[in-house]
């Protein structure tokens, strides 16, 4: 049951549009390559909705992760122009490139020595870790990262348990964005991770607000979050990224 409190209790004073981050930085779009969209006519179905919602660039950020989604560059890029022709077949003229959402491991330490990562941006790369603790290396493959030259963007902060204000002020610190889910606000993913959206925002500690969107199911909640106040702060913030890019 989603948390719906702050919707009917805490209102901002006038509806917020999407149009102040203008591009999402992360999803799921690419067919059959991930736990994302299964098909290209939904992935087409998402796109065209984003784009009504108020994005006018969307980067698309298929997972990578040894052993459960063997995803590389090559197999991403083909999928993009996949999708990049089935727009342009229906008349459709959104922006959409494509990244990686890279799982911090042994692996990805091999990955960073034998190849460039998929990237947006100013050579901005998400990553992403277990949901219930960090990796043993987790410092040192940051730290190896920035030293290649990537600037570490971490997916949805606010869904790991094992993280806390102080871990994401150190984090932050260490030149480490942090990027926001927005159903994290509406309580989807539980009321740990929307109390820890609200401390994140309300400490300025978000760079980057993504959809993270999976499917159709998803992005029905998204139009929600311009009730809240929470993403009312969001867009008064200076340090939110999305639309330089």
């Amino acid at each position: 049951m989603f948390k719906w409190i702050e919707k009917i209790f805490n209102k901002p004073k006038t509806q917020i549009g999407f149009d102040f981050l203008k591009t999402d930085i992360h999803s799921h779009l690419i067919p059959g390559i991930d736990d994302g969209v299964k098909t290209l006519d939904d992935s087409i179905k998402i796109i065209e909705s984003l784009y009504k919602l108020g994005y006018q660039k969307i980067i698309t950020t298929p997972h990578v992760m040894k052993g459960l989604y063997e995803n590389n560059s090559k197999n991403i890029l083909n999928g993009l122009d996949l999708v990049r022709s089935e727009l342009k077949s229906r008349g459709l003229n959104v922006h959409i490139d494509a990244a990686a959402e890279y799982y911090l491991d042994y692996n990805l330490e091999k990955i960073i020595k034998s190849e460039k990562l998929l990237t947006f941006g100013d050579n901005y790369v998400l990553v992403e870790t277990s949901f219930v603790e960090a990796p043993l290396n987790f410092k040192d493959l940051i730290f190896k990262l920035q030293l290649s030259g990537y600037k570490v963007v971490l997916a949805h902060p606010e869904r790991y348990h094992y993280l806390n204000l102080s871990d994401f002020q150190e984090l932050d610190s260490k030149s480490v964005f942090l990027q926001l889910n927005l159903l994290s606000l509406l309580g989807y993913y539980g009321s740990d991770a929307q109390i820890k959206s609200r401390e994140l925002i309300n400490k300025d500690l978000i760079s980057f607000v993504g959809t993270d969107c999976h499917n159709i199911q998803q992005f029905n909640f998204y139009k929600e979050c311009k009730f809240l106040k929470s993403f009312a702060q969001l867009a008064k913030s200076s340090r939110i990224l999305n639309y330089e890019l």
